[in-house]
Parts: C-alpha cells; sequence; structure tokens
C-alpha cells in the first residue's frame, strides 16, 4: 500500500525519494512521469522506505535527548575550526593536486562542506565535534569537487586515490552526524 507522499516535478531524469525528518516521503519526479509509474516506484521499494523511515525517526528520537551548545561553546568551536580546517586544507591540497580560494567557517543546520564554482571552501564548525579523521574526509571531499563538481564514480575515484580510509569515516558521519549537528541546535 502506498502512503501518502508529496511530489517535485523537475527536468531530472530520474525518480528519487527523500524521507523526512518527521518520516514523510518527498519523490522527485520527473516532469512528464505519471502518478502511476510513481505509485509502482514506491510500492517497488516499500520496504527499502519502511526500513529507512524507521531509522530517520530513530536518529530524531536520538538527537531530541542530545544537550546543544551554548552560543559560547559554538563560537570557541569556529575559532578552534579557524585554526585546524585551513591547516588541513593547505595538507590535503597538494595531495589532491588542487588550488583553492578562500575557506570560511560556519556552523551549518545541514551541511558538513561545501565548494563554491569559483573554489572557495565552506566547512562546518562542528567537525571539530568529530574524530580528525572525519574532518579530512570532509576536507578531501570538498577539494575534490574542485576537479569534479558531481558525484560521479570518477570523483570518488578521485577521493579514494587521496584519502584511501573516506568510506569509513564518511560511514561514521552519516551514523553520528546528525547527534553532532543537534548539538549546534542552540537557542
Amino acid at each position: 500500500m502506498v502512503q501518502k507522499y508529496e511530489i517535485i516535478r523537475s527536468s531530472r531524469k530520474t525518480l528519487g525519494i527523500e524521507i523526512r525528518r518527521d518520516g514523510s516521503l518527498l519523490v522527485r519526479s520527473p516532469r512528464r512521469l505519471s502518478k502511476e509509474r510513481i505509485e509502482q516506484f514506491l510500492e517497488k521499494h516499500s520496504d527499502w522506505i519502511l526500513k529507512h523511515q524507521t531509522k530517520v525517526m530513530e536518529q530524531v528520537d536520538k538527537a531530541q535527548a542530545v544537550e546543544t551548545l551554548t552560543p559560547s561553546e559554538i563560537r570557541a568551536l569556529a575559532e578552534k575550526a579557524a585554526l585546524v580546517i585551513p591547516e588541513r586544507v593547505r595538507y590535503f591540497a597538494p595531495i589532491v593536486g588542487v588550488k583553492y580560494g578562500r575557506i570560511t567557517i560556519r556552523k551549518q543546520k545541514t551541511r558538513w562542506g561545501s565548494c563554491s564554482g569559483k573554489g572557495n571552501l565552506n566547512f562546518n564548525c562542528l567537525l571539530m565535534l568529530a574524530p580528525p579523521e572525519v574532518l579530512d574526509s570532509v576536507v578531501v571531499h570538498e577539494l575534490c569537487h574542485l576537479k569534479e563538481m558531481n558525484h560521479s564514480e570518477r570523483f570518488y575515484k578521485e577521493v579514494l586515490r587521496a584519502y584511501p580510509e573516506y568510506h569509513k569515516w564518511h560511514g561514521w558521519l552519516k551514523e553520528n552526524g546528525a547527534e553532532l549537528l543537534q548539538k549546534g541546535n542552540c537557542v
């Protein structure tokens, strides 16, 4: 049985499912795909959807029990990040084989890092709460976007060339990242 969902149609070529923090479904669909085809897709992937909805709800419950940081604790993390992160970027940039622009540190609600088309890098100060290997995995990920602005096979080959343990530490972040982000949700 297909559950309630929201559809966002765009020029994309494939269907995608997003499970929101409240457990609801967002379906991203090509413009002309029929509702019947979407519902067939959802039915076919119903076990996967249920499994991941359960996981998301468990993460939400876990995150709600987390003590949040004070504004001064977040400022201290940002100051530490402003020292540590540029050092890690300087270390990995020659390994990846790229030059970068400005580095910005801020507290972000959903992202660990990003890379602009101009070569500027942005990092979340909450990375200072993670193991150093996690920070390195995010730094390498963003530096590799200076070569490949996508998540293609070529992109991941480049990431693994520069940081062979990437999957291990990216997995750590996927498992524990929601809790770290929740710590940053101070009032």
